[in-house]
């Protein structure tokens, strides 16, 4: 049980359950709007997903390996730079470069207009707190997942290694999401907190300059160091929040959790530009 993703899920989810109680930063009923549909996202996207994407990733390994063979390729092995490593620095190189991947990747879902249609689901969130980190799209687990570990399997990253790091990348997740007043003080240049990742879920999607196109904000995951060194960092110093959370033309996006499934696969009509990664 130990060894399992799903147990560590449940404990980490727990524990911010009892800590949103503890210390509230917003007034906020634990079953708020929403929050029995959150939890099956939290079903599909933290188990029923995960168990899908390994299946993929194993399957596609075999695949490489079969194709690399047949055409005489380079063995995909001799990529694995960092597999004899020790574990520790796998584990620093690989949170280091996965942060980095997942600040681009993140970029993208909000710049790319059939991107920004699935990453609408994350962003149609409008009650925040710690279960909100598993509201997306599945089509983000093939698209964003994908793009961030698969290179660190493919660079020869230990699975234990891997395994850690899946959790303690849930962990930060639940936090930058969670209902709690931390923001890090001056550390905020370096480690992302709830108070900096609010600010991502404006539904205003500003940018830290005045006049810049209206894409997001605040895309880090764990380290913010990217959006202060990209422009990409909003961080107002009288501690004020957002007013309303969500994006531009959210009351015409689907509440229902089917709806929000199948929602960007349905042609729009009278689209308009505030409707492009806004």
């Amino acid at each position: 049980m130990l060894h399992t993703y799903w147990f560590w899920l449940i404990i980490v989810s727990l524990g911010f359950v009892l800590l949103e109680r503890l210390r509230p930063w917003r007034q906020q009923r634990l079953l708020r709007p929403q929050f029995g549909q959150d939890l099956v996202w939290l079903a599909l996207n933290g188990h029923v997903a995960g168990l899908a994407l390994g299946f993929v990733f194993a399957a596609g390994a075999t695949a490489a390996l079969k194709a690399t063979a047949a055409i005489g390729a380079p063995d995909p092995q001799t990529l694995q730079l960092i597999a004899h490593w020790p574990l520790w620095l796998q584990g620093i190189t690989a949170l280091i470069a996965k942060d980095f991947l997942e600040f681009g990747v993140h970029n993208l879902l909000h710049r790319i207009p059939i991107l920004w249609r699935f990453h609408q689901v994350h962003h149609s969130i409008q009650h925040m707190d710690w279960i909100g980190n598993f509201r997306f799209h599945w089509m983000e687990i093939i698209i964003y997942k994908s793009l961030t570990w698969l290179p660190l399997i493919m660079l020869g990253t230990n699975e234990f290694v891997l395994f850690i790091l899946a959790i303690i990348v849930t962990a930060i997740g639940h936090h930058n999401h969670s209902n709690l007043n931390v923001g890090w003080g001056p550390f905020k240049y370096v480690l992302n907190s709830p108070r900096f990742h609010l600010w991502h879920h404006d539904r205003i999607l500003r940018r830290a300059h005045d006049g810049a196109p209206a894409h997001g904000c605040n895309f880090a995951i764990v380290f913010t160091c990217w959006d202060w060194i990209f422009g990409t960092a909003y961080y107002p110093k009288d501690g004020s929040t957002p007013a309303r959370l969500g994006f531009p033309t959210d009351e015409q996006f689907p509440s229902s959790l089917i709806g929000r499934m199948i929602a960007p696969f349905i042609p729009r009509r009278n689209k308009t530009k505030t409707q492009v990664a806004e």
